[in-house]
């Protein structure tokens, strides 16, 4: 009869649970028996080196490896493992085989861990959803993970099941044997609380009032936002502080959020789960499968890091054009697939696309500033960015030089929290109009149907949107995208109807895009 107990393999985002059996065969009776770990389940390089880790840490805790040779399957035998997870449920198996463990005990357990040579258990990636996966195969009843991933494990458990952090394997054995040990708790709230408190704050940001704006609205109803000035003016800047006026991620969003840098191994004990908003900033040298994801075995890119946050891409112009251009179908759908010959993997990648970019090569935009760019240059320099991509940005905003006085004086700008007051208001008006609305969280992920229901339009507001279609020949996307915006500048109002200084607004933030 084979020994039998739980773990879990990470495949993509989320996780797979594995049944780990251990069969030995041959004598077991003579002391000169040689024992040998033969591993099978499509095992990658990490896990069969596992026999090595495992013979080293028994040698060191004490326990005798069962004479014989041992089989260890890994089921579903079809799916690849990888990494050095298995080896705390490997040891396991082996030690209940060896009669140190109970082998009927060992089956409501589940088990992640990476064994050191000493014995002690190191921290493995994925530990939120290896968790969560384990919890919900019915079979399992409590699980065991290395104790640096304790809190990570306990929140994504919650009160359904107990987790217990170990840092040994001799502490493992103790814990199955006896039962004594108390289960990790951790509550979301407590790593809440000063993490919003170190955030940059657009009270130190000196003038740009209308970027400001701008940034206000892109939070409020979730749009994406290209920002184009001289160096200095403070783009950067800016864009820093978009997370900290976003509305506070709820508790679907903090473990989706959470779950994908757990299986990149982003999480620590300290930090165990994120609970602020994600702001990813890849260099402009970044390749599409960064930006992305990719691998022979997919992995999330940055795209996915920002998801629910904001991803900011500072001068746009020198990103190659292949990789921006994968930003399209990301954009539209907030979500990303990855196709290799073994499978495809799909990502979530919702977020708030934040670009930054100069007005022309040398930056100064102007002959008053000291341009020297050539029309052709400048022309060649804005053709790098394709009209579908900008198209699918919704505020277009430029930044100019400061004054003397507002480069002299101190900042004297409104604070983040008030403006964050004001984007929770409109954020509340959003969930109330598309809580009937499968999929649709905020006004930028408004479809055909909610913008004929919930955008329409006065006489006079409609013909200032006819003379705007005529003026700039408008695309319907970008009509579309004119309306949401005017939705949400409405909603920061407080106001139902869509009035025409609200499309004026909108149309205002689209003039950049149409030069």
């Amino acid at each position: 009869m084979s020994v039998k107990c739980f773990s879990a393999a990470v495949a993509g985002i989320d996780a797979v649970p594995v049944e780990i059996e251990v069969k030995i065969s041959g004598s077991t009776n003579s002391p000169m028996r040689e024992s040998v770990i033969t591993i099978v389940g499509l095992p990658d390089a990490a896990v069969r080196e596992s026999r090595e880790r495992i013979s080293a840490a028994f040698l060191s805790s004490g326990f005798p490896l069962p004479a014989g040779t041992a089989v260890v399957n890994l089921a579903p035998a079809d799916l690849k493992k990888e990494g050095a997870s298995f080896d705390l449920a490997i040891a396991i198996c082996l030690l209940a085989e060896a009669g140190i463990l109970d082998k009927e005990r060992i089956r409501t357990f589940g088990f992640a861990g990476e064994l050191a040579l000493d014995g002690s258990i190191r921290p493995v990636k994925g530990a939120l959803p290896l968790t969560d996966v384990l919890g919900r195969t019915g079979k399992v009843h409590a699980v065991v993970v290395p104790l640096g991933n304790a809190c990570e494990a306990a929140l994504a458990a919650g009160k359904r099941f107990p987790v217990f952090g170990i840092a040994s394997l001799k502490e493992a054995v103790d814990l199955v044997n006896n039962g004594d040990f108390l289960p990790c708790r951790a509550e979301l709230k407590e790593f809440q609380s000063e993490d919003e408190k170190h955030m940059p704050d657009f009270a130190d940001v000196k003038g740009q009032q209308m970027a400001k704006r701008a940034l206000e609205i892109a939070a409020a109803g979730g749009h994406n936002i290209l920002m184009c000035g001289p160096p200095g003016t403070g783009k950067s800047m800016l864009a820093s502080r978009l997370p900290g006026i976003l509305p506070p991620m709820t508790l679907e969003e903090t473990l989706e959020t959470s779950r994908i840098h757990s299986v990149l191994g982003m999480l620590s004990s300290g930090a165990p789960i994120l609970t602020r908003r994600p702001f990813a900033a890849p260099h402009h040298t970044v390749s599409d499968a960064g930006l992305l994801g990719g691998g022979h075995d997919p992995r999330p890119g940055e795209i996915s890091l920002a998801h629910n946050g904001v991803l900011f891409l500072d001068e746009l112009p020198e990103f190659k054009r292949n990789v921006l251009e994968v930003l399209r179908q990301p954009l539209e759908t907030g979500t990303v697939t990855i196709s290799r010959a073994s499978g495809s993997c799909t990502f979530p990648a919702r977020f708030i696309l934040c670009a930054a970019m100069n007005p022309c090569p040398c930056g100064r935009g102007e002959v008053e500033l000291g341009c020297v760019c050539k029309l052709e240059e400048k022309r060649r320099y804005l053709k790098k960015l394709s009209g579908p991509l900008l198209d699918r940005i919704d505020l277009h905003v430029e930044l100019r030089q400061l004054t003397q006085d507002e480069l002299v004086n101190v900042p004297n700008g409104e604070p983040s929290a008030q403006i964050r007051q004001r984007v929770i208001a409109a954020r509340k008006i959003q969930e109330a109009r598309f809580a009937r609305c499968r999929g649709i969280y905020c006004n930028a992920r408004m479809g055909s149907r909610e913008l004929q229901q919930y955008c329409k339009l006065n006489p006079a507001g409609e013909m200032l949107l006819r003379q705007a279609i005529a003026r700039f020949k408008l695309s319907p996307r970008a009509y579309d995208r004119i309306l949401k915006v005017a939705r949400t500048i409405s909603d920061l109002a407080g106001v139902e109807n869509i009035s025409e200084n609200a499309i004026f607004e909108a149309i205002n933030y689209r003039k950049a895009a149409f030069s």
